[in-house]
């Protein structure tokens, strides 16, 4: 027996549990060896083996790559290389001759057959040398010949691993076939509830809504804003209750948080298309701002202004992006990667508008600089909205007496609106005068009218508060005495807050007080109406720099001739009030100055010439100081323009030293054609009677091309077109902030960025967003990955 059966030492044991450590190391060896299902590189050079993934994984890989196809880089510059004393290359003619299997790795120089890779494993070991699955073939004096006998006969390696592949596709096609076989009201049914799902986020996401409660569960009692909206559209529409409320599979269901993500990013990315599509080939300059989240993460929103077809000019929100830090370089690095993901150039912007941050307008290191380091037709304009605020801000710090009375005016607020109570007082105050006056007929009743109001505070970021904070102080003048009067007379109010109102009641009533609170309420309610102007959409750089001139002129004239009015405003209100009012001839007293420092002037002096003049001029000094880019010569030029007054501004030497600054649209060829346009434009529109009413660049724009004159004269409407893109203010964005506080607010502070960004487009641009039907967004959502339901 010894002879046929080999006899077994007593460690046996001992060899068996060798064994098994032998196997376990080789199994940790595959185990370490076998690589990610993701890991799957396009080049043939750069890729894993199919042994080397997971063996479950390995037919998916087979077919990414059939599905993927061959690489063939047909573009790419081929490098040569000395073969025989003669410098060779590939040839991409090879890739016509074999379309289906050849590849070409740009990291090896050598080319490839993907259906050997794919199946020359299965074949063994006898199937031949690696020259075309890990080696790559470089001899470039035989490759086609070599690529014709690699093919050979039916039953070469080629052939046989051609087959694996087919039968590989087949069998998928089989079972893919079977597996998402649906019936016709499966599919029907589908569509429904996918419908369904689309149209309760539709209406959430459109008004700045959350989709998720706190408890989701089935025993909760309230699930959420989506699945309770969702329950309320089935109990009120039987069809759609059928497929969601009776009958919806449970792993079907369509309400997933996953699954409304993909639907809003898939409205988000149907909104910006259309946008992007809109603009086309079309200049465009860039609005950025930085502002940060509820979360304190910093975010850089983005809109565009364009020249739409019909020669509109429209400003859209795009999109917000997280940035790391706030420096120039980041921004524009955010800003590149932007432009890349929806398919924007850096070369098509003509203009850049920002606030006066420094990492901004900097001319050094500023975004403005980086970006016309590489597009130095991107001009950069201060915003208007926010250089106006500045001045009023300046003048409001700089002079004493404006200083002086909005400290007063910001303690009478933070006295009344720190306390319910206080404000309670005010409303009841205001609301026994409004009977009062109601009843004696000195004021109307109507729908609308004699509204209870609030003390408004002023901010400096905030445009208008100032003038809003002014108005409302002299509205409710009379509310604001009886309820500070409450508050110095109440028994449980602090010595201190006695004192402060006693101080207040004091001042408020003087007239010093009241002429320095009506003089800057007239002065801001001129820049107010430029401020309101300024944050147009539609607003062009020729019509901003009017307004401001405009504003500037109405203040010279209210210097020269607003005194008298202003002393009558004063007086009556005085009278009003029984606020004494000192006699203007007699000598000015300063209120708590020693009367040996001061210098002896009678009081229509000193309310005249030391404030009502100072002031003013202050403000004209801060509005030249602010607004230098009129003074440009880039503007100075666009106002040649203009169509008021029957074109009076067209200056044909200016218009051609504006196109000047534009070399990339106009050549010295151009150039001289736009000069023989601009005489025969001039005389075209000055004796066309439908533009000579029109004052704007943007109805121009608009009359040009409902008359087809940007056909006749298309340099001249080029010019017309670049001006407009020229930014104002950078009002849609910071539009796009308030937006921002109410989609991601304290309860969903932990939003994500995609998610807060596709909220956002959505919410912001609804005219846009109203316009994509149901059945886009369910392409959209269909093609982003494999879904479960088929239509």
């Amino acid at each position: 027996m010894d002879k046929y059966f080999k006899v077994l030492p007593k460690s046996g044991s001992h060899i068996c549990e060798k064994n098994d450590s032998e196997r376990l190391q080789l199994d940790a060896k595959r185990a370490k060896k076998e690589v990610n299902i993701d890991n799957r590189a396009s080049d043939p050079g750069l890729r894993c083996r199919i042994s080397d993934y997971p063996i479950n994984d390995r037919d998916d890989v087979r077919r990414y790559y059939l599905l993927k196809g061959p690489c063939q880089p047909k573009t790419h510059e081929f490098p040569r290389t000395i073969i025989g004393n003669i410098s060779r290359k590939f040839n991409p003619a090879w890739f016509e001759h074999f379309p289906s299997w050849l590849e070409y790795s740009i990291e090896k120089d050598a080319a490839f057959c993907l259906f050997c890779y794919l199946f020359k494993q299965e074949m063994g070991q006898q199937s031949g040398g690696d020259s075309f699955v890990i080696d790559g073939f470089k001899n470039w004096k035989k490759g086609f010949a070599k690529f014709k006998e690699h093919v050979g006969g039916p039953t070469s390696i080629h052939n046989r691993a051609v087959i694996l592949c087919n039968n590989l596709m087949d069998s998928r096609q089989h079972i893919d076939t079977s597996f998402h076989k649906q019936t016709d009201q499966a599919k029907e049914d589908y569509r429904t509830r996918l419908t369904a799902t689309i149209n309760c986020i539709r209406f959430l996401i459109r008004q700045g809504l959350a989709l998720r409660g706190n408890d989701e569960s089935d025993a909760s009692l309230n699930q959420g804003n989506f699945l309770e909206l969702l329950r309320f559209l089935g109990n009120h529409n039987e069809s759609i209750s059928k497929v969601i409320l009776q009958n919806a599979p449970e792993n079907h269901k369509l309400t997933a948080p996953d699954i409304q993500k993909d639907i809003i990013n898939a409205m988000a990315v149907e909104t910006t298309s259309l946008i992007i599509k809109d603009i086309g080939e079309n200049f465009f300059s860039i609005l950025l701002d930085e502002s940060r989240d509820i979360s304190t993460k910093e975010q850089m929103a983005i809109a565009l202004r364009y020249v739409d077809r019909t020669g509109q000019v429209i400003e859209r929100f795009v999109g917000i992006v997280h940035v790391s830090d706030t420096s120039a370089q980041s921004l524009k690095l955010a800003l590149l990667q932007f432009f890349s993901e929806h398919g924007l150039s850096i070369t098509r912007i003509r203009g850049q508008g920002y606030d006066g941050a420094s990492n901004m307008r900097g001319e050094f290191n500023g975004l403005k600089t980086l970006i016309m380091n590489e597009n130095s037709s991107a001009y950069y304009v201060h915003c208007f909205a926010h250089q106006l605020q500045l001045a009023l801000v300046a003048v409001a710090k700089s002079n004493v007496q404006v200083a002086w009375l909005f400290d007063m005016v910001s303690a009478v607020t933070n006295i009344i609106t720190v306390s319910c109570k206080r404000q309670e007082l005010l409303h009841v105050s205001q609301f026994t005068k409004i009977i009062e006056g109601l009843q004696s007929g000195e004021l109307s009743g109507g729908t609308g009218i004699n509204q209870m109001r609030n003390l408004k505070r002023a901010g400096d970021t905030r445009w208008g508060s100032h003038f809003g904070s002014l108005l409302s102080l002299i509205g409710l003048f009379s509310s604001v005495i009886d309820v500070l009067e409450i508050v110095q007379n109440d028994r449980h109010s602090s010595s201190e807050q006695k004192a402060s109102t006693f101080a207040l009641l004091d001042v408020i009533q003087t007239f010093d007080f009241v002429i320095i609170l009506f003089l800057m309420k007239n002065i801001l309610g001129i820049t107010n109406s430029l401020s309101q102007s300024l944050q147009r959409k539609d607003l062009d750089i020729v019509n901003a720099m009017n307004l401001v001139r405009i504003s500037k002129q109405l203040l010279q004239n209210m210097r020269d001739e607003g005194w008298e009015n202003l002393l009558k405003q004063v007086s009556a209100f005085c009278c009003k009030y029984k606020i004494d009012i000192p006699d203007m001839d007699t000598l000015y007293i300063a209120r708590g100055r020693s009367r040996r420092r001061v210098h002896e002037m009678t009081n229509i002096h000193y309310y005249r010439a030391e404030l009502y003049y100072v002031v003013i001029d202050t403000q004209l000094q801060e509005l030249n100081n602010r607004f230098t880019e009129i003074t440009t010569e880039l503007l100075l030029c666009m106002t040649c323009l203009s169509p008021m007054d029957s074109f009076s501004l067209f200056d044909k030497q200016k218009l051609i030293r504006l196109a000047e600054f534009y070399p990339f649209e106009f050549s010295r060829i151009d150039l001289i054609e736009l000069e023989s346009q601009l005489d025969t434009y001039i005389l075209d529109v000055r004796s066309d009677n439908d533009l000579s009413d029109i004052s704007g660049i943007d109805e121009l724009a608009k009359k040009l091309i409902e008359k087809r004159k940007n056909i006749i004269y298309p340099l001249v409407y080029l010019l017309v077109n670049l001006v407009l893109v020229l930014p104002v203010a950078t009002a849609t964005v910071e539009r796009a902030f308030s937006a921002m506080k109410i989609v991601k607010n304290r309860l969903r502070n932990r939003m994500g960025d995609s998610l807060m960004n596709d909220c956002l487009v959505t919410y912001i641009e609804k005219d846009i967003f109203d316009s994509i039907e149901n059945e886009t967004i369910i392409q959209r959502f269909q093609n982003m990955k494999s879904r479960r339901g088929q239509l």
